[in-house]
């Protein structure tokens, strides 16, 4: 944290906990909407998989295929309950001499010693991966434009990665980017990236980000609160419904095959008078007393009010009256998500 802290000295951003933040967040949300802005990744937590069994070890955990990750691939994945409730989502890639996760910071110390739990005479070492090393976020339209001006490696595309002389940059998506650099080197990007107009932001810009891309982060609120499918995981390229076992498996196939999914996640905003947070449960007339689903993420909106992800009844959600907190709470809107839900709700 030093690191940050030292970097973060010259604006007017701060670390609290496991977050980057300000005063005003939401000047942070307007930048990461309109313009380029660079993220210190505090609120994630990072793991290292290393040894001859690390791709066995962690494809035998993980809901998706990390036999067949390619060198330069990343790919969003799962550590789930034996019910099939999701107990961390997590971004892995190759790392220098083994796999990287990344997760919820909340979730790094327990998850850490839950996966060392299994390593028995497994070949593969666990560690914090947050030593020595540190990621940094980056969103801007002109992404590549801007890994190249600091000199960075730009993959081609989305989930892909590229390394170059100990650091690591993974595409998730058209605009964003993680940096993943040796903690000494992290100072060097920083300033790179400023001298380009890069505008530090709070983590709260990240997250704003991660809602318009539907992209979910399991918590401590909403651990083993649901299965992959409810949080939309297997459209994001999260879960191979061709792999072997892993905790969890059978129901997540049964959920795919049998079609018996009545919950998504979607995208929803909220007036500023209802004050959301995730892990608030929401309500419909249709279903009386009854939760029809809970929050999972929750921003400021640069339009003023709310943005959240949230699963919900699919029954729920169609009807379009959706309430915070009861059934007479205040009344929130579904937004459009970046990827289609009906291909998986066939059967629902």
């Amino acid at each position: 944290m030093d690191l940050w802290t030292q970097l973060l000295a010259s604006s007017d951003l701060h670390l609290e906990g496991d977050a980057v933040c300000r005063a005003k967040p939401a000047v942070d949300i307007v930048r990461a909407r309109d313009g380029d802005i660079m993220v210190p990744m505090v609120h994630l937590g990072l793991i290292d998989a290393v040894g001859d069994d690390a791709a066995a070890f962690l494809h035998s955990l993980f809901s998706n295929d990390v036999k067949k990750l390619a060198r330069d691939a990343a790919q969003w994945t799962s550590f789930n309950s034996p019910k099939g409730r999701m107990l961390a989502s997590m971004l892995l890639w190759h790392g220098e001499a083994g796999y990287r996760l990344a997760l919820s910071a909340d979730l790094h110390p327990a998850l850490l010693k839950k996966l060392s739990m299994y390593v028995l005479r497994s070949k593969v070492k666990l560690a914090d991966g947050r030593g020595g090393r540190a990621l940094l976020g980056l969103s801007s339209a002109t992404l590549s434009e801007r890994l190249g001006g600091a000199k960075l490696p730009v993959p081609a595309a989305p989930m892909r990665t590229v390394s170059r002389e100990g650091i690591t940059v993974i595409r998730l998506d058209a605009r964003r980017a993680l940096i993943d650099a040796p903690a000494e080197r992290m100072a060097d990007i920083w300033t790179a990236l400023g001298t380009l107009g890069v505008a530090p932001a709070t983590t709260l810009a990240w997250q704003w980000l991660d809602v318009q891309a539907g992209i979910p982060m399991v918590t401590e609120q909403t651990q083993d609160d649901f299965v992959a499918q409810m949080l939309n995981y297997e459209l994001i390229g999260g879960v191979n419904f061709q792999k072997g076992c892993y905790p969890g498996q059978e129901i997540v196939a049964r959920t795919q095959y049998l079609g018996k999914l009545k919950k998504r996640m979607y995208r929803l905003t909220a007036p500023a008078s209802a004050a959301p947070h995730t892990g608030d449960e929401l309500y419909a007339p249709a279903f009386d007393s009854q939760s029809v689903g809970k929050l999972v993420t929750v921003v400021p909106s640069p339009n003023g009010g709310f943005e959240a992800l949230a699963v919900l009844q699919m029954q729920a959600a169609e009807a379009g009256e959706i309430h915070l907190g009861a059934t007479d709470g205040p009344k929130l809107r579904l937004a459009t998500l970046p990827y289609t839900l009906e291909p998986v709700q066939r059967g629902a």
